[in-house]
């Protein structure tokens, strides 16, 4: 049966563009549902029932699943039985009259201006190499509005400092191209005169990394959220996640005016209703 999730798997990649992090969540969904029916006797897909899928969201609410990991997992388990029926691997789809959980969408929580700029002046307390990275690494997740995945992921040819511009792939591998703010770019260029070269491998792939960790190689998410956390504990906000910059950029500029729909084409949202709930978040913190 891993066969059909492995070339489930490369249909997620090839035809809908799915990113690295979003097919690794899928496969370990779905090995945690094989991994269930076998505990059921199920090793054939094509012998699953209705039974057997609502057992298994049972089983994900009995261990304390979160109501968003039981829809995400069963939602998974779906699109799985779809590919299944598509590719005539089955004939019929025990999931077809299962409905996934509806889950309540969290108002997402950003930073303050004040916060913000607090944030930006801490790397700068300290002066080293890795500091001065830090720096252009919080100007341009916070002036662009971009993922941290697609920030690890940028090259030095996608910038254009001259331009003020970032070419950033996100996810479905479109293009966006985001403006630089005059604070990133001074960041940027001190890191790149001053920093980079420090940090950076003797020999660096013909792509050369923008953005390097402390052995000179590409910084992961795992990497950026480790340090990104040091700074969250010096500026006192001990939830601070790297989506946290992203959801500050959008809310500080529906704030200050920008049409909603500029703001959905920076993010790279895919439908408007998902940028719309920064500004149900603006209109509910404001006082009544």
């Amino acid at each position: 049966m891993n066969e059909h999730v492995e070339k489930f798997i490369a249909y997620l990649v090839s035809e809908r563009n799915l990113t690295p992090n979003t097919t690794s969540a899928y496969r370990t969904d779905l090995n945690q549902f094989l991994s269930f029916m076998a505990t059921r006797k199920v090793s054939d897909m094509s012998r699953a029932e209705n039974a057997d899928i609502m057992a298994f969201m049972l089983y994900l609410r009995e261990k304390q699943y979160s109501n968003a990991t039981v829809a995400r997992r069963t939602a998974a388990v779906k699109s799985f039985y779809a590919f299944l029926v598509t590719i005539r691997a089955v004939t019929v789809d025990p999931t077809n009259t299962i409905e996934s959980p509806k889950v309540e969408r969290e108002a997402p929580k950003s930073l303050s201006p004040n916060q913000v700029d607090e944030l930006m002046e801490l790397p700068q307390r300290v002066r080293s190499p890795e500091r001065t990275r830090d720096r252009a690494m919080f100007e341009v997740l916070y002036c662009s509005g971009m993922r941290v995945s697609e920030l690890v992921g940028l090259n030095i040819g996608d910038i254009d400092l001259s331009k003020k511009i970032i070419r950033c792939v996100g996810k479905g591998k479109k293009l966006r191209i985001l403006p630089i703010s005059e604070s990133a770019l001074t960041a940027l260029e001190e890191y790149l005169d001053n920093a980079y070269s420090q940090l950076v491998m003797e020999k660096q792939s013909p792509e050369r990394t923008l953005f390097v960790n402390h052995r000179g190689g590409r910084l992961t998410r795992q990497g950026f959220w480790l340090i990104l956390k040091q700074y969250a504990d010096e500026l006192g906000v001990a939830d601070l996640t790297p989506h946290m910059l992203r959801h500050s950029f959008a809310a500080h500029m529906i704030t200050s005016g920008v049409d909603l729909r500029r703001v959905q084409a920076l993010l790279g949202h895919a439908s408007l209703s998902t940028t719309q709930i920064y500004s149900q978040m603006i209109k509910g913190a404001q006082p009544q």
